[in-house]
This record gives C-alpha cells, structure tokens and sequence, in this order.
C-alpha cells in the first residue's frame, strides 16, 4: 500500500496464551499503524496495563491462573480503559457476564482479525471529546466532556468508555426516547449483528453506578417497547 499505515501514538495491550492468536492480532494492528504490547497471562495483562498505561484492551476471557473477567474486574476498579474480550463462550448469558465484569466489547473466537481491527478503531474513535458544551448539567449530574468526567453531586462516576457515551448522548436530549440500535450505533460504532441485550446490561451497570432504585430508575428510564431515555427533570446548565 502506497504510503504504508497510518502513524498513530495509540497503544493497544494484547492478552491472550496462544501465541499465534496474538501475533496474529499484533500483525493487524500494526498494519493499521497501533503499537502494540502483548501479555499471556492475567497477571503480566495487569503489570502492563499499570506501567504502559495503553489506549485499550483487547483480552482473552480463558487465561491461565487470573482469567479474562477477573482481570477485567480489577482494571475497572483502577482505571477507564476500553476493553474488549476475545470469547469462545457464546452463549448470552456468557456475553452477559463479560460486559457486567466492564469490559466494553466481545469478539467471539474464531473471529476474523480485520472485524477485531474494525472495533479497535471504532473504540478508539470516540474516546476524544465530542462537539457540542463542553460540560452539561442535569439536576445533580454533571457530564465533562472535555475531561471526559461525569459526577452525581460530589461523587464521581467511574463510567466505562461505552457508559460514558450512553450517558453523554442522552443527557444532551432529556426526554428523548433512543432506540437500541440508536444506542449501539452510538455507542459502538459499527454493525452490530443481533445481541441487543448488550446495550441493556450497559445501561443496568450505568443505572447501578447512578445509585438508582432498579424498579424505579431516577434517572435513566425505559419506554417499554421503544427504549431508553433520561428523565427531563433537570437544572439549568
């Protein structure tokens, strides 16, 4: 190709035991320009992930020792880092599990390294700030955009990259009523092929962080039959 990959300072950690799964993977991220860290094993995935501090994740659910959610788990508890999990798991509920653990995405093995490449990059997209205020208030949330912070009150929400902009697409209409698929393609940012139940356990896992009462969501509502949207009760900006 003429000119070669795009040169990018974006850094993706990649965690997987078998050693032809990663070099695979690096191999198409490299082409698209991404350096690249490599892991087998959860415990190695944590150190890197705290020393080299990458733009993103991808990780085997099935690891040696501290397994894929575990480590998941614990990097959601340090940092907003996206993550995507690689998963021979395809069952919902299994896929269930792996968002509810943080992670931002699944790729289900076999997958093909180019769809892998096309999610890394749809992720990486919308990690800068949006256009649009740089900040918007909605009765005692707060949603920087600029920081890529949002608070209720005086508590920080420590939101995922995919709960933030959930959050932050609704919280810019209140009222709206946003359709699944609106919410995926927000969300995601690519064609996304029949589990919309993952855009459901992003919005229980940003309901829990919100501190609402589960059967009577305070602020994020569900229109039943259409979607989700945020309650119109709200301060001035």
């Amino acid at each position: 190709m003429a000119g070669g990959p795009t040169v990018t300072s974006k850094r993706v950690l990649v965690v997987d035991d078998d050693v032809k799964t990663v070099e695979l993977v690096k191999l198409y991220l490299n082409r698209d320009g991404y350096r690249v860290l490599t892991a087998c094993d959860g415990t190695e995935a944590l150190r890197l992930a705290r020393e080299a501090h990458p733009d993103l994740i991808v990780l085997d659910l099935m690891l040696p020792g501290m397994d894929g959610l575990e480590v998941c788990r614990t990097l959601r508890d340090e940092s907003d880092v996206p993550v995507i999990l690689l998963t021979a798991k395809t069952t919902d509920q299994d896929k269930i599990n792996g968002l509810s653990s943080g992670a931002d995405d699944y790729v289900t093995k076999p997958f093909s390294p180019r769809e892998l490449a096309a999610r890394v990059r749809a992720v990486l997209r919308r990690l800068p700030g949006e256009r649009g205020p740089s900040e918007i208030r909605h009765s005692e949330l707060t949603v920087n955009f600029r920081k890529h912070e949002a608070s209720l009150g005086s508590r920080s929400l420590n939101l995922t990259p995919v709960e933030f902009r959930l959050l932050g697409v609704m919280v810019k209409e209140p009222g709206r009523v946003f359709t699944r698929e609106q919410l995926i393609d927000t969300a995601l940012g690519y064609d996304f092929e029949g589990f919309n139940r993952t855009i459901d356990v992003h919005i229980l896992n940003l309901r829990r962080k919100l501190g609402s009462d589960q059967s009577q969501p305070e602020y994020i509502k569900t229109v039943y039959g259409a979607g989700y949207k945020l309650s119109e009760e709200t301060s001035d900006t």
